[in-house]
């Protein structure tokens, strides 16, 4: 019996970088801080991770409503 494998996308600090256009780290640090960011899933030694899904949302949301022409 062969059962299946839902994997679960996830992004660090590193990924939302360069997601968004190699913004610096500083930079990302500050937008996770805000409150309409997404919550991390978890934290871990290596930094905080968000699932990937979340993510794009925020940047599709937040990308729409910076450029209304969009």
């Amino acid at each position: 019996m062969r059962m299946s494998c839902n994997r679960v996308k996830l992004m660090g600090t590193h990924e939302i970088k360069v997601r968004l256009g190699s913004i610096s780290r500083q930079r990302v640090n500050q937008l996770t801080a805000k409150a309409h960011f997404p919550k991390p899933v978890a934290d871990l030694e290596q930094g905080r991770v968000w699932l990937a899904d979340d993510i794009e949302k925020w940047i599709s949301t937040h990308r729409a409503a910076a450029d209304p022409a969009s």
